[in-house]
């Protein structure tokens, strides 16, 4: 395993962030694991060297968050792991149960290290930008969170690019904690984050952890164009087929078929080895709901993919209207 510095940050992480929606219950998403099958990969991940953990309040309202700590604390120290988990979507029809005012941050980082059974999290993030409350607001209750000692850093997800450099502009005009890291949407089919939030993390050293690096599993290239597919993900999950499924999805997804055909590899590690050599890219969020994922993940680490490779997976991209900020 890789480790890497969080942006401009002494913590160190492995160069895989294992993502965790997919562990919680089925009642919340089909796809789901249950606790009885997600723990072996938690276990697996660190045996690889994973040493960071993606959670978030609402994956499974809160179940993921106990399922994870649960594993984490049975299978490795806590100094061990790096722990990130994240606020702003409902977790309850509450008005002040949602957001990223200063009374929902302050309870959902409570409830957050309950759940998770930890003292502090490594990485607390905004999952969202909110219109309706005042990034002031945010920020400040955000240092105090840090400050109180229940975060050791913070970080933010899917926004434009403006809001991010008002975000990071105002922390520092106020004395206030900076965001360190940003969790955008990125990956072969959708590029649009190379305009400018990308250029913006490389000149402000904030460290990008990509969500999505496999865009939901459309790169696995199990997805077909009247929305079914071979996995209980690919025929059920809203959001993938929301945000993907334009024409030149599928012709890249085919490409990335030719390469990992040419190669003797697996799609996936064509899709990761890709983002891996992105100027500025950490550490991409992977989801694994097998365990031979986590093994593939790993194994792309090693490998580099040649400027023709590239070249041939970039070129039939086409612009998409901004998708993942909602």
């Amino acid at each position: 395993m890789q480790y890497v510095n969080l942006g401009r940050t002494g913590l160190k992480v492995s160069r895989l962030c294992l993502g965790t929606m997919t562990y919680g219950t089925p009642s919340w998403r089909e796809w789901v694991l249950d606790e009885e099958y997600s723990r072996p990969f938690i276990k697996r991940a660190l045996e690889l060297g994973i040493n960071f953990f993606d959670t978030a309040n609402m994956y499974s309202l809160g179940i993921s968050e106990e399922v994870v700590g649960r594993a984490l604390r049975d299978f490795a120290r806590r100094d061990e792991v790096v722990i990130a988990t994240k606020v702003y979507f409902p977790m309850s029809d509450d008005p002040n149960d949602r957001g990223l005012s200063r009374k929902h941050i302050m309870a959902s980082i409570d409830a957050s290290l309950r759940r998770l059974g930890v003292d502090y999290v490594d990485l607390y993030q905004i999952h969202r930008w909110d219109d309706e409350t005042p990034i002031e607001e945010t920020l400040e209750a955000l240092h105090d969170v840090v400050k109180a000692g229940k975060a050791r850093y913070i970080g933010a997800s899917s926004m434009y690019a403006w809001q991010f450099a008002k975000a990071l502009y105002l922390a520092e005009r106020h004395g206030w904690m900076r965001f360190v890291s940003m969790q955008n949407h990125y990956n072969l089919i959708y590029r649009e984050e190379e305009r400018e939030m990308l250029p913006l993390c490389r000149a402000e050293g904030i460290g990008i952890i990509p969500w999505s690096p496999m865009a939901r599993g459309f790169l696995a290239g199990n997805r077909q164009a009247d929305k079914t597919g071979a996995t209980m993900r690919s025929k059920t999950d809203a959001l993938a087929h929301a945000m993907y499924y334009q024409s030149s999805d599928f012709t890249i997804a085919d490409r990335v078929g030719e390469v990992a055909e040419r190669r003797g590899i697996a799609r996936s590690q064509v899709a990761l080895a890709w983002i891996l050599r992105q100027p500025g890219v950490t550490a991409p969020i992977i989801g694994a709901s097998k365990l031979l994922h986590l093994e593939q993940a790993v194994a792309a680490l090693d490998i580099a993919l040649t400027d023709e490779d590239c070249a041939h997976l970039e070129e039939p991209y086409q612009p998409h209207p901004v998708l993942g900020h909602d």
